[in-house]
C-alpha cells in the first residue's frame, strides 16, 4: 500500500506510482472533517478527489477529525461521492488539523473511541480500516484497543509502531507489530521505517503482517514496490540510482507543472519530496536541489545526473 502522506501523496504522485509500480492500494491525503458544518463536512475539493479507484487501483479515503456525529456524517458524504473504502486516521502526530483531538491525539481519550468506532462501522457500507500509532505515550496502548476493533468489525489495521509523542524520532518497534499480529484476528498492515527491500522482507518475516504500507521509503525510491516483489536489484548500484533519481524528479516536475499554479508552489512541492531522500552518494546533488530558487535551476541540476 502507498501510505497517505499530507502534502505528498496528491493525485499526481498517486498517478505516477500507479503508472510505474502499481501499488495494491493507494490512499488519499487526509481529508479534514469539519466539526461545525453539518451540511459540508468535507470540502468541495476533497469531494472531487473521491472515486472508487484510480486507474483500477482501489482508492482509500482517509478521514481525520473528531466527534462521532461529524465523523459519521463525513463518512456518509464520502460514500455518497463514490468512496468504497474509508480509513480513519488515528496516527498523525501533528495537531494542526483542528482544535479537537484528531489523528494520533484521538488516543488521548480512549473512552470516546468506544462510541466512535462502532458508529463508523455501522454507518460505512464498504470497507473500514484504521491507521494508528501503537499508543499516545505508551506503546502498549494498542493491546487494550484490539477487543474494540474486533467487536466493531473493523476490516484491517495499519500499525505504525511508534507512539504519537515520538513523532518520527527513534525507530519503529516492529516487535510491537509482531505481538499485535499474534493477539488479533484482524489483518495487520505493517508501516514504519521500511526503506529498502531488505527492511520490508525482514518486517514481513518477523511480524507475520498481512502486508506493508510504504511511506517515506517509497517517496524516496518509488521502485521500492518492485524491489519488494523481487523485480530488479534489491540494492541498485550508484549509476542506476542516479538515473532513477533524475527520471523520477523530472516526471514529478512535469506532473506538478500541470496541476499547480506558479513556479514557487511547484518548487516547494518538489523540495518536499527531496527532504525524504537520504542517499549518501547524491548528498551534494540533493543539497543543491534544495537550494535552487527557480525551476530552471532545478532542471539544470537534474541534467547533471544524466
Amino acid at each position: 500500500m502507498l501510505a497517505p502522506m499530507q502534502g505528498l501523496t496528491n493525485h499526481a504522485i498517486r498517478s505516477l506510482f500507479i503508472d510505474w509500480v502499481r501499488p495494491d492500494l493507494v490512499f488519499t491525503e487526509f481529508m479534514r472533517v469539519n466539526p461545525v458544518a453539518p451540511i459540508r463536512r468535507l470540502s468541495a475539493g476533497d469531494l472531487r478527489e473521491i472515486s472508487t479507484a484510480e486507474q483500477k487501483v482501489p482508492l482509500v479515503v482517509q478521514l481525520v477529525g473528531h466527534g462521532k456525529e461529524a465523523l459519521v456524517s463525513a463518512a456518509l458524504a464520502a460514500e455518497a461521492a463514490g468512496a468504497l473504502h474509508i480509513n480513519l486516521n488515528m496516527g498523525c502526530p501533528y495537531g494542526r488539523m483542528t482544535t479537537g483531538l484528531t489523528g494520533g491525539k484521538m488516543l488521548r481519550r480512549q473512552e470516546d473511541l468506544v462510541e466512535i468506532i462502532p458508529a463508523l462501522r455501522q454507518a460505512i457500507s464498504g470497507t473500514f480500516s484504521i491507521k494508528l500509532r501503537a499508543g499516545y505515550e505508551d506503546p502498549q496502548q494498542i493491546f487494550s484497543l484490539l477487543p474494540l476493533f474486533e467487536s466493531a468489525g473493523v476490516d484491517f489495521l495499519v500499525l505504525h509502531p511508534r507512539t504519537v509523542l515520538q513523532e518520527y524520532t527513534g525507530s519503529a518497534d516492529h516487535a510491537v507489530t509482531a505481538e499485535v499480529v499474534r493477539q488479533t484476528r484482524l489483518p495487520v498492515i505493517a508501516n514504519g521505517d521500511i526503506r529498502s527491500a531488505a527492511d520490508g522482507w525482514r518486517v514481513l518475516r518477523e511480524t507475520g503482517a498481512a502486508g506493508l504500507m510504504l511511506g517515506r521509503g517509497a517517496i524516496a525510491d518509488p521502485m521500492l514496490f518492485e524491489r519488494l516483489r523481487g523485480k530488479g536489484a534489491p540494492e541498485p548500484d550508484q549509476q542506476e540510482k542516479g538515473a532513477l533519481l533524475g527520471r523520477y524528479l523530472r516526471e514529478v516536475l512535469a506532473r506538478y507543472r500541470a496541476i499547480y499554479c506558479g513556479e514557487a508552489q511547484v518548487l516547494g512541492k518538489l523540495k518536499a519530496i527531496i527532504v525524504h531522500m537520504e542517499e549518501p552518494c547524491f548528498a551534494k546533488t540533493l543539497k543543491r536541489l534544495k537550494k535552487t530558487n527557480s525551476l530552471q535551476q532545478f532542471a539544470a541540476v537534474l541534467d547533471e545526473l544524466g
